[in-house]
């Protein structure tokens, strides 16, 4: 198992959908660790991409359109040393992985952008997708790189 500094093999962020905060953490992690890394996302339940998500994403030149919304249950859990959950319902489920995985689980509450699509304005609802995606780029830096080290954007 993994533990703060070890600096994981394989890492899994879950959500409950995998259509917003899962795939951005993935992509953002894929994109800083290139390929010395293992990274997927999966959600509790498989929702539908995200066209919010992949635009801000593209903002910062990390293209997700291709993503494909992917369960937990549909995922190898097995070959994760790390699971990072980004709802309270994802990190139930990943302590219960846990039971047949030997995997560390860190939770990352992370607010749920996609909530005001329905009552905000397209820039309202872009400024919430982007202060996901900034916030995440953050955690994942200070957590995975180590100081001063990779790229900005």
């Amino acid at each position: 198992m993994s533990h703060e500094g070890d600096g994981p093999q394989a890492v899994l962020f879950a959500c409950a959908m995998n259509a917003v905060r899962s795939p951005m953490a993935a992509a953002i992690l894929q994109h800083l660790m290139g390929q010395r890394m293992h990274v997927a996302s999966a959600g509790v339940r498989a929702g539908m991409t995200d066209p919010y998500a992949v635009a801000v994403m593209d903002e910062m030149g990390i293209d997700i359109s291709d993503h494909e919304p992917t369960t937990l249950r549909d995922i190898d859990s097995g070959t994760f040393d790390l699971i990072i959950t980004l709802s309270p319902e994802a990190h139930h489920h990943g302590v219960e992985l846990t039971r047949i995985v030997p995997a560390d689980v860190e939770y990352w509450p992370t607010p749920d952008a996609s909530v005001h699509i329905d009552t905000a304005s397209r820039e309202e609802v872009l400024a919430a997708y982007r202060d996901v995606r900034d916030s995440l780029f953050q955690r994942i830096k200070q957590r995975f790189l180590p100081a001063g080290g990779g790229p900005s954007v």
